[in-house]
């Protein structure tokens, strides 16, 4: 019997970047996210790719709902894997302009949707299974105009540690990458986007932005490295080396 892994925002970006990956290493898929025509172009392309003996499938779960996600989990049954890579509002700008209500979406996208979908997925997870949370390099960046990214992020990093001693068996990790080209930064227009990413890439060792290709292949360490827990990975193309964090 294939392994199965649950990706939770697994229908677009870095989420589906890892489905594919994970897909092709042989586990079995499983994706969610809250769109449902987002789910269905995602499982549309996840199903086209060839050569795989693999199973995947998905449905339609708000990771912020904590009802929907244990009635997700129940019904799903055995699990091995959970990678977590939902997100929600990005609550940037300076610190003091953005708003409390933008910290509290910031925080339920991702503070919440990662914390009640580690809890939801205990009661059907294997022992020798794993949870990986995607994080984001913005939580030790100290850039101006991300006070609100950096606490959300952080406080996921936070618990990578507490959760693995506290869950073992079951490992704990997560991925923290740096400025990836994903559909996430559509919040900004092009030109500004276009401007961040060739400062970003100016400013790194690696020369370039990442990709959510980068980031999957990071997290399929992750779940296959049955010796590694408690492990925050950063994967920012050396950025945090030229910025001197």
């Amino acid at each position: 019997m294939n392994e199965r892994v649950v990706i939770v925002g697994g229908t677009s970006g870095i989420g589906l970047a890892t489905a594919r990956r994970q897909l092709k290493e042989g586990r079995d898929v499983v994706v969610t996210g809250r769109s449902p025509e987002r789910l269905r172009t995602a499982l549309d392309e996840l199903a086209a790719i060839e050569g795989v003996s693999a199973t995947v499938s998905g449905s339609v779960v708000d990771a912020r709902d904590e009802r929907a996600t244990r009635e997700f989990f129940t019904r799903l049954g055995r699990v091995d894997h959970v990678i977590v890579a939902a997100t929600g509002s990005t609550a940037a700008g300076p610190f003091r302009s953005v708003t409390t209500e933008a910290l509290r979406e910031a925080a339920e996208g991702k503070l919440i949707a990662h914390s009640l979908t580690a809890r939801a997925a205990l009661d059907v997870l294997s022992p020798t299974g794993s949870i990986t949370f995607v994080t984001a390099a913005s939580a030790g960046a100290a850039m101006p105009g991300t006070s609100g990214l950096a606490a959300v992020n952080a406080s996921v990093a936070a618990m990578v540690p507490v959760l693995a001693v506290e869950l073992a068996p079951v490992r704990c990790n997560a991925v923290s990458p740096g400025v990836v080209d994903t559909p996430w930064w559509d919040w900004m227009d092009a030109e500004a986007k276009a401007d961040t990413f060739a400062a970003y890439a100016k400013s790194t060792p690696a020369g370039r932005c990442g990709s959510p290709e980068d980031i999957a292949d990071a997290l399929s360490f992750l779940v296959g490295n049955s010796f590694t827990t408690g492990v925050v990975l950063t994967v920012d193309g050396g950025a945090r080396l030229a910025s001197g964090a």
